[in-house]
């Protein structure tokens, strides 16, 4: 299956979202709520729309998991193979803020692990994906560089609008002689690491699948993993409950 699915598809895919919800960020826009009391804008929905409709044309035997859509009974989505993963806007607070810091996520889920993605910040013009083998960012190979000595210099990365006091925690207990703590919004910050501009990324706080999903197939198509915080296993998609568990990035 994976061999009949081209990467340059998903990459077509979200920069037509891109332009889309752009047209939507650089004017006045409505806000509305959900009932996790989450917002919502019309970019949101615009963007779900184009995702969904482009990759239900382009491959209508791959079920669709969205943030935006209505979610699957797991009676019937535990029996799929391969699906599709989809954040339309991830970040929408930033999106609202107006920082730039949002991306949109597209995945393909293999059982139950990401192994394609399409991570797009169209405000930043950065594209990232991974295409099953390497991950990439706007054509370079990741990572861009790496740390060699993490005791010594170590760069973390957190959530800028999302940062618990367990996430806090953990980054006050790393055993290195010098911390840089950077925020970002939105899926960047797992690109972040598998870029290497971040050496570490640790959220103990809620996430759901789609927050993840495509930016994780680039992390690990770059080398790293996403690493459950209890037990360092990697984090695992298509469970009964949606929500991550708290995770960190390496």
């Amino acid at each position: 299956m994976i061999e009949k699915i081209d990467i340059e598809d998903l990459k077509e895919i979200s920069l037509k979202a891109g332009k889309a919800i752009m047209q939507i960020y650089n004017k006045d826009f409505s806000i509305d709520y959900k009932d996790d009391k989450s917002p919502l804008t019309e970019a949101d929905l615009k963007s779900n729309e184009i995702i969904s409709t482009n990759l239900q044309k382009l491959y209508p035997t791959i079920p669709i998991m969205s943030e935006e859509n209505k979610q699957v009974s797991y009676d019937i989505r535990k029996n799929w193979e391969y699906y599709f993963c989809v954040d339309p806007i991830d970040g929408t607070k930033e999106f609202i803020k107006k920082n730039d810091e949002f991306t949109i996520n597209i995945a393909l889920i293999y059982k139950n692990r990401p192994i394609l993605g399409v991570v797009y910040a169209p405000a930043l013009n950065e594209l990232y994906w991974a295409d099953g083998k390497n991950a990439y960012k706007n054509g370079k190979k990741l990572p861009l560089k790496t740390n060699k000595n993490i005791k010594k210099n170590l760069i973390v990365v957190a959530s800028k609008s999302h940062i618990s006091r367990e996430t806090q925690n953990f980054i006050d207990n790393i055993d290195s002689k010098e911390i840089e703590q950077l925020s970002k919004g939105s899926s960047l910050k797992l690109c972040m690491v598998a870029a290497g501009k971040a050496d570490i990324y640790p959220r103990l706080a809620p996430t759901m699948e789609w927050d993840t999903a495509a930016a994780d197939a680039i992390v690990r198509c770059s080398g790293k993993m996403t690493y459950q915080y209890e037990n360092n296993e990697p984090v695992v998609y298509n469970k009964e409950n949606l929500l991550n568990p708290w995770f960190i990035v390496r």
